[in-house]
């Protein structure tokens, strides 16, 4: 079974920056991703990327002040988050996409999932 470990998060004020890493096993993967749920919300997608080809995807709510990044030899998942608010408060989950099934937008469509860690912005 494929390994899913995420850490980085932490609480800021507004307008601070968090970067969260995440560390999967196997190299195989068609993409990652990360999902973001907070108290009574729906878990939501935040931003994904192909694991050949590079192409991102990242969700309106978060464009201009998110990044995500990863490097292929490490199988390293990265999210850069800068200009945080407090809209961004929540748990954030590293997802595999390991099976392509249409979406890397789709929580549906992702087979492995870390424990996640919080993210708490402060106004």
């Amino acid at each position: 079974q494929v390994q899913v470990i995420e850490s980085g998060g932490g609480l800021v004020q507004a307008g601070g920056s968090l970067r969260l890493s995440c560390a999967a096993s196997g190299r195989t993967f068609h993409g990652m991703g990360w999902f973001r749920q907070a108290p009574g919300k729906e878990r939501e997608f935040v931003a994904s990327i192909r694991w050949i080809g590079n192409i991102t995807y990242l969700h309106d709510s978060v464009k201009g002040r998110f990044a995500i990044s990863k490097d292929n030899a490490k199988n390293m998942l990265y999210l850069q988050m800068n200009s945080l608010k407090p809209e961004d408060t929540a748990v954030y989950y590293c997802a595999v996409n390991a099976f392509y099934k249409g979406s890397y937008e789709n929580a549906k469509f992702y087979d492995y999932w870390g424990q996640g860690t919080q993210v708490t912005v402060s106004s």
